[in-house]
């Protein structure tokens, strides 16, 4: 929905707690009201009861209809049989919020459940109401001197949002964050999430001033568009780390496709509870690093190898020291990198070695580890670690203190100062880790990307008719010549394919395109055509070509009685001469819509397993990203003479991307193997898995792409033409020059202060956007998408919407309407 009436749940003046029986204040009934008290709330507490006269020393009133006033908050506390009464009362009175808290007594079956869902789905969309839970714990907010949870244990006031959907995660997080004197500014159950979800949280979160950092704990997303964009948006402004157990059961790729979705919204994902609290630390007390040259300084080598077992070398790199640093190291008796102080190393000896690496230039970060030597642990040093971070304060310094004892005190110690300090070595190295990845996921937000190289036109209507006729045919997949047809029409390099119905055809096509050719099977019931043998290479003359199609035939019969064959597909042979083998392509992922692919091709990719994910819609700049998180992306990328053409490489993932937009109809869409090398970029074989056209198809995507349908040439009276489109994020270079050479008092007056140039940051702020939530608007003298180089500025002006418009026409008339008056 929107983040309306959330002020009524989070910072109300007045809360109703209802409960249905004498019962329903005892027990965890009794802990809310407590709760309520103990938190210092400053507003009215009104407790309605049937039953009793007073609840805790407060007076009750008999109903809803009988307050004083019309609360901000309800808080139910009744069982669910009662529930849907309640609500219907609520909404007569004018009640705007409330939060529907499981009391752990009332077990309600099914049929119950789905009646109270629906109920609170209904009075949320007709009543302008809104409801955290059902089946959650409640929420607090402690600054506010909120607390309508069944928390057990004190919370603090602090600056960390948490959300999560799970009681047993919501219990287990503030007794650990008790236990460490961690503070919360929100904490929030939110339980079923019928209607007040995460996107919701989010979208208010981002906005309140006393959460500096949001944690969220999250099984399922529920509308992943929404959910994404709001994220986006939230992690532009703070900090969103989130903890996403895998699910027991699903593939593999299903956990991929969360993490693509996490770093394409900006947010860091991590894995245990801990962790979610250790990486606000993390991002709180070190900058984030666009480099990851870590160096490991410790007074035990068994400690530095532990460490070192938890590097991601896709990661993070080991800084390899200087030849003045390595100089210095040996002339003391040191190896290289972890350097190993020894047993009885002093704080001079960590003072010396830490300056020395600090002002070394192929260092980014250091770890220090310092177990309990020989000497004990030294509270110097970490009054020495204290003195370097405020001294140098150019790279990132990460600290960690084995041992319950002195280690905790100079954990304490080196917190309070600013410095990350952890309680043992592998924790320290995930969390630079972490905070590489947070960094990375966050450029990813404002990173500009580069226009496509060349004019990029799909043939969307022509692919769409090869779908349809497939489809009508009953088919649920292409064969290999209607892919290569599809591809053709996204101007994707294939090599050329025939189509022959019978083996004497297929022999004729053959002698035509010219030796030596590959000759394909073609079925619809057949997976993979290895299993019937059914693809032969090499082949050079007529009556091989026959008999090779004649004896896939019979072995297709023998093996498959039933399988109907749709004829051959014949093309030469392309020479690979040192290609990569690649495969790329697309596939559903789930609640996110469909999820692109890249990564090692081949009959065995499989089994090497080296592929990334992303969502679309892509740039240029995010393929290349996607690429670089396989590993065979060193070999393509690398400088030897064995190396593939990563523009077009990225350029057809970007290709592909449109046609996941383009086409809905197709479903699944496997390229393998891809031959990618210096010169040359060629597809061998592809298969499409079809299907109707979906209903929400402007809903299928978890992030809205460009809306291209919105463009439209306005002509004036004399003739000029001007293009009225939504703006693009490689639009930034033109949107700061036309900010530079408009008048400073405009400006001023745009932005309510003066600037003389916008920054990057703004300015990617501005141009990339989630269309599905706000709009920013250009008329440019661009007469087509092709010119845009030359592209010159003439207006601009910012418009929210809440949906999309009802239709093309309309909505082109709301943006000219809302454009001309600044052109």
């Amino acid at each position: 929905m929107s983040i309306r009436h959330l002020d009524r749940l989070f910072t109300p003046n007045s809360i109703a707690l209802i409960g249905d029986t004498a019962d329903a204040y005892s027990g965890a009934g009794s802990r809310l009201i407590r709760n309520l008290i103990d938190a210092g709330f400053q507003g009215q507490i009104l407790p309605i009861s049937p039953e009793v006269s007073a609840v805790e020393g407060l007076e009750t009133y008999p109903a809803i209809e009988k307050l004083p006033l019309v609360p901000d908050l309800a808080v139910i506390a009744s069982s669910a049989r009662h529930i849907p009464d309640v609500v219907d009362r609520m909404a007569r009175v004018g009640i705007p919020a409330a939060v529907l808290v499981d009391r752990g007594d009332d077990a309600p079956s099914m049929s119950e459940r789905t009646r109270v869902r629906s109920l609170i789905q209904s009075h949320a969309r007709n009543h302008d109401m809104r409801f955290v839970g059902p089946g959650g714990l409640g929420l607090a907010v402690p600054h506010h001197g909120l607390n309508v949870s069944l928390a057990h244990v004190p919370l603090f006031r602090g600056n960390v949002a948490f959300v999560t959907q799970s009681s047993g995660i919501f219990r287990s997080a503030i007794e650990w964050a008790s236990e460490q004197g961690i503070g919360f500014s929100h904490l929030v159950s939110l339980g079923d999430a019928v209607d007040v979800d995460f996107a919701d949280a989010l979208d208010y979160l981002a906005l309140d001033h006393e959460a500096h950092a949001i944690l969220l704990h999250l099984e399922f997303v529920g509308d992943p568009r929404r959910f994404v964009s709001a994220a986006r948006r939230a992690a532009r402004m703070k900090p969103v780390v989130a903890l996403k157990p895998k699910l027991r059961g699903a593939h593999w790729s299903t956990d991929a496709v969360y993490d693509a979705a996490f770093r394409r919204a900006g947010l860091l994902r991590v894995r245990d509870l801990p962790d979610l609290f250790n990486s606000v630390e993390t991002l709180s007390l070190a900058r984030p690093s666009a480099k990851n040259r870590l160096a490991i300084v410790s007074n035990s080598r068994s400690l530095a190898l532990l460490a070192m077992e938890s590097l991601d070398e896709r990661a993070v790199s080991f800084a390899r020291f200087s030849e003045t640093t390595r100089a210095a190291l040996d002339s003391r008796g040191l190896g290289a990198n972890p350097v190993d102080l020894g047993d009885y190393a002093t704080k001079d000896d960590y003072r010396q070695i830490l300056e020395l690496l600090l002002g070394d230039g192929e260092v980014d970060a250091l770890v220090v580890i310092v177990g309990p030597g020989a000497l004990g642990s030294n509270p110097g040093i970490a009054e020495v670690l204290v003195s370097l971070k405020q001294n140098k304060p150019g790279k990132i310094l990460m600290s960690c203190w084995p041992g319950p004892l002195t280690g905790a005190q100079a954990r304490k110690r080196l917190r309070d100062a600013g410095v990350p300090a952890y309680g043992n070595p592998a924790e320290a190295v995930q969390e630079f880790i972490e905070l590489v990845q947070y960094h990375q996921n966050q450029a990813l937000l404002t990173e500009t990307p580069a226009s496509i190289p060349e004019a990029f036109s799909p043939d969307s209507e022509p692919a769409r008719a090869i779908v349809q006729r497939a489809l009508a045919e009953g088919s649920g997949r292409l064969d290999e010549c209607e892919s290569v047809r599809l591809l053709s029409a996204y101007h994707i390099p294939v090599v050329e394919t025939q189509r022959a119905d019978s083996p004497a055809q297929a022999a004729e096509v053959a002698s035509k395109l010219g030796w030596p050719v590959a000759l394909k099977l073609m079925s619809p019931d057949l997976a993979t055509k290895s299993a019937v043998a059914g693809v032969a290479l090499g082949l050079d003359r007529r009556e091989t070509v026959a008999l090779e199609a004649a004896n896939m035939i019979g072995r297709l019969h023998q093996l498959k009685p039933d399988a109907r064959i749709a004829g051959f597909a014949i093309q030469p042979i392309v020479a690979r001469q040192g290609a990569f083998e690649l495969r790329a392509g697309f596939e559903p992922g789930g609640e996110f819509g469909p999820v692109m692919y890249f990564g090692h091709g081949g009959t065995e990719s499989g089994v090497i397993d080296d592929v990334a994910y992303g969502l679309p819609p892509l740039n240029l700049h995010l393929a290349r990203e996607l690429m670089s998180r396989t590993r065979i992306f060193g070999c393509l990328d690398g400088q030897a003479l064995r190396h593939a053409d990563m523009d077009a490489l990225a350029l057809l993932l970007v290709k592909l991307s449109q046609m996941v937009v383009d086409l809905d109809e197709v479903l699944r869409l496997d390229i393998n193997p891809i031959w990618a090398g210096a010169e040359h970029l060629v597809i061998l074989d592809a298969r499409a898995e079809i299907g109707p056209r979906s209903r929400r198809i402007h809903r299928r995507l978890a992030i809205q792409p460009y809306p291209a349908e919105l463009e439209e040439t306005i002509t004036l009276e004399d003739g000029e033409s001007f293009l009225l489109r939504p703006i693009r994020p490689e639009d930034e270079p033109e949107l700061k020059a036309l900010i530079h050479r408009c008048d400073p008092e405009l400006v001023r007056m745009r932005f309510f202060q003066p600037m003389r140039e916008l920054s990057h940051e703004l300015a990617a702020r501005l141009t990339q956007l989630d269309y599905d939530r706000e709009m920013a608007l250009a008329l440019t003298n661009q007469a087509s998408r092709a010119s845009r180089p030359s592209m010159r500025w003439c207006g601009w002006r910012w418009i929210q919407t809440r949906k999309a418009p009802s239709t093309q026409s309309s909505s082109k008339a709301r943006l000219a309407g809302v454009v001309s008056g600044n052109a």
